[in-house]
């Protein structure tokens, strides 16, 4: 896995030396979707150069994406120190939508768009050269040095905007930042893709925010955050066989919601030692409602997905099984093991596949094809047997809404009514 991994992985960390910083100039500024849309327009000049007949990865579509950038960076550099009446983060979203839109005219006339527009969204980081990697890091070492030597006047405009004097000498050092912003997000999306390149400005920016003030703490931070979640990302990608950026921008998203609820347990620690257990209630009257809300969920509407009731099913199935007849019992464990068999089966054929793809085994090409044959065939079974357990969680379902919803939403509404009472005492 690391012969396979090492290339994106040193992209990764590349991406994130010079993301995170730019993402804190981002995060003081307030443009948060300004990266997002810049990105865009760099997709859309990258699809222009497309449907003149350059490919994506070529130095011609490289700099159709920059001129398109650095028009949005001039833009964007203009409409900062503007007095009007619309703000800047609607001009950033007219320009993100407009520019995802004709990119979408654009890519319908070329062939194989779908293809192209999955690839400039979550890019192709998997696939990324050594040349590449040496050529990123070579350009943003040297827009990191550009920054460190006007580091004053970029961070008093982002981080004190008002002590920053003179709008003329403002807008020139914007245009300064959005042109070397634009420069590193038109070198990104070809590599990595839209979402990607917006995740490495902003999340591991947000998540310094969220844990120190500083400038620097922010920094070091972010940069750690980047390398774990790029980490985490290639690793969980290559094990589960998914699609790298995607799973990358989603590692990331369950990294922030992980910082979210530890800083909650934290600040409801330190609520429940100033007021002691009475810092509870409202938590509890909101856990309450939650289950008065799931029961009544379960007795008006059996049939819809209930999720937390699948989650107390999956390690107590008698939680199901009591309310199917003894002929439903008997085809629920069948397709159950048939199921369980058919995975262990999938499992040991997509691990062959994969080392094939990889290079890891040689299999003549016919003997490939029957081998993709097999795994379609046996996962379509396999979806028959998950069909016919669904059909019986529904006449399951049918007969819990009684036994089990109408109970929580009772339990659930007597317990919010009481603590609302106490909170109010």
């Amino acid at each position: 896995m690391i012969e396979f991994l090492a290339l994106p992985f040193l992209a990764c960390l590349v991406l994130t030396a010079i993301h995170v910083y730019l993402g804190l100039h981002v995060l003081a500024r307030g443009v948060i979707f300004v990266d997002l849309a810049l990105a865009q327009t760099a997709a859309l000049g990258i699809t222009v150069a497309l449907l003149a007949g350059h490919a994506i990865q070529s130095d011609a579509a490289y700099w159709y994406a920059l001129v398109f950038t650095l028009a949005g960076a001039g833009l964007f550099a203009v409409s900062r120190t503007h007095r009007g009446r619309v703000p800047q983060e609607a001009l950033i979203g007219i320009v993100y939508a407009v520019s995802a839109a004709a990119a979408v005219l654009v890519v319908d006339r070329a062939p194989q768009g779908n293809e192209h527009i999955k690839q400039l969204l979550v890019g192709s980081i998997l696939t990324v050269t050594g040349d590449e990697v040496r050529a990123l890091a070579l350009l943003y070492a040297l827009i990191g040095a550009i920054h460190w030597v006007v580091r004053r006047p970029l961070l008093r405009i982002s981080f004190d905007p008002n002590g920053a004097a003179g709008r003329h000498a403002v807008r020139a050092w914007d245009f300064v930042f959005y042109a070397s912003f634009g420069l590193v997000v038109t070198s990104s999306v070809r590599v990595a893709g839209v979402l990607l390149v917006f995740s490495y400005l902003v999340v591991p920016a947000t998540v310094g925010a969220l844990l120190t003030g500083s400038v620097r703490g922010r920094l070091l931070l972010g940069w750690a955050a980047g390398a774990g979640v790029s980490a985490a990302g290639l690793a969980a990608s290559y094990a589960w066989d998914l699609p790298t950026g995607a799973t990358v921008v989603t590692t990331f998203g369950a990294l922030l919601a992980v910082v979210g609820l530890a800083l909650a347990a934290r600040g409801l620690g330190r609520a429940v030692r100033t007021r002691g257990a009475s810092a509870l209630r409202s938590l509890g009257a909101g856990a309450c409602a939650l289950v008065a809300l799931a029961g009544l969920l379960v007795a008006l509407f059996p049939r819809m997905d209930h999720v937390w009731l699948d989650w107390i099913e999956a390690p107590l199935p008698v939680v199901e099984l009591a309310f199917l007849t003894p002929r439903e019992r008997e085809t629920y464990r069948e397709s159950h093991a048939a199921i369980a068999q058919a995975t262990a089966d999938l499992a040991r054929l997509r691990a062959l596949q994969q080392e094939v793809l990889w290079g890891a085994r040689a299999m003549p090409e016919e003997t490939t094809e029957r081998l993709r044959q097999f795994v379609a065939g046996r996962s379509e079974l396999t979806a028959g047997d998950r069909m016919v357990l669904r059909t019986l969680r529904t006449r399951a379902r049918e007969r819990q809404r009684y036994w089990i919803g109408v109970p929580l939403l009772l339990a659930g509404a007597v317990g919010a009514l009481v603590l609302a009472r106490a909170r109010r005492v």
